[in-house]
């Protein structure tokens, strides 16, 4: 059994959902396992790596973030989250993803800022206790792309540590850059190292580093690609190495959403086509494997469990487990629970 934190759109933010769920998965089920706890547009979700707790975002122009107190996997019932504190402002307009630094001593939070605020990136300090407290930095994106309507200014859509937590990566959609960081662990500010510029249109959304830490792959949401990056660890800088069609889906508008990766597969969420595509690591090169239902529409996040990854489908209001095979290519879900406008999971 695996328990699952999931994350939804609420009716302030645009969406049906109540916030926080927590649900447990089965072989082949979906259990809820406590009371729904209202959470405003929780669109992503971070554990603390060391305590009991997690972290939401509340995606709105005010922007704020959240800490919640969660009990694991254990005999007996599951207890919902408890709110941590009050909402703090998360830096910026719309966050749309949070990481905690490996040290657990802070967090990072992504702000893609709106059609005239800018991207940021925002750091927060974390207590003994997981408690968010003072706000010591926010940065700003500056940069634009060819795209009309999406790339008219800096959108910043992810920010995480390296795995060695040497520096921190935010990808920017609207500057088609991502954005490399080193954190002072003293003062919590953020000093700018290196700005890895990605093809014009490109649009990255989401990374995900291979476990040896040496490949880094990115979802390309405006071009709907995904694209393996040689990681020069002692710089923390990007170099581009190949990339593929997310999909194959011919004439349907497609955006690429959540990524995972393992050593040596890699998956991803096509919004437009509906499907999670898999592709094998073959060296520098990504190889496909095919693509599979995603057990509803609009497929956002995506998630490893053991055997399993969770698709978080926001039109179609589904949490779905699809099998991992062998093969890495997936198997149809064999197990899907309703959560209206649901964007995210997290494994507790």
């Amino acid at each position: 059994m695996s328990t699952v934190l999931a994350g939804s759109y609420t009716p302030d933010t645009g969406g049906a959902g109540v916030g926080l769920s927590v649900l447990s998965l089965h072989a082949r089920s979906f259990t809820a396992e406590a009371p729904p706890v209202p959470a405003s547009g929780a669109s992503f979700l971070a554990a603390h790596p060391t305590l009991p707790v997690v972290y939401t975002t509340h995606e709105s122009t005010e922007g704020a973030v959240s800490a919640f107190s969660v009990q694991g996997p254990v005999e007996g019932p599951v207890e919902g989250p408890a709110p941590l504190g009050a909402p703090v402002t998360s830096g910026g307009a719309n966050p749309c993803h949070l990481t905690v630094h490996p040290d657990g001593g802070w967090l990072l939070t992504a702000n893609y800022g709106t059609d005239t605020l800018p991207g940021t990136v925002a750091v927060h300090r974390l207590d003994a206790a997981g408690r968010i407290t003072d706000l010591t930095d926010v940065v700003e994106h500056k940069g634009s792309g060819p795209v009309a309507g999406r790339q008219e200014g800096s959108h910043a859509h992810q920010v995480l540590a390296d795995p060695a937590g040497r520096f921190v990566l935010a990808t920017d959609l609207g500057a088609d850059a991502v954005f490399t960081y080193r954190l002072d662990a003293v003062n919590g500010t953020l000093e700018r190292t290196a700005v890895n510029r990605l093809r014009p249109g490109s649009g990255p959304r989401h990374l995900a580093f291979a476990p040896a830490g040496d490949l880094v792959f990115s979802a390309d949401e405006l071009s709907s690609t995904v694209t393996c990056h040689r990681y020069e660890a002692e710089t923390g800088t990007l170099v581009e190495l190949s990339r593929v069609p997310a999909t194959v889906v011919a004439d349907v508008p497609n955006q690429p959403g959540g990524i995972v990766a393992s050593d040596r597969f890699v998956w991803v969420t096509n919004r437009g086509a509906d499907t999670v595509a898999a592709f094998r690591v073959d060296g520098t090169t990504l190889v496909p494997l095919g693509e599979t239902p995603a057990g509803g529409t609009w497929p956002r996040g995506l998630t490893s469990v053991p055997g399993h990854l969770l698709v978080a489908n926001q039109h179609g209001g589904t949490l779905a487990a699809l099998p991992v095979l062998e093969s890495g290519a997936l198997g149809e879900a064999v197990a899907t629970a309703a959560v209206p406008s649901v964007v995210c999971a997290l494994v507790l």
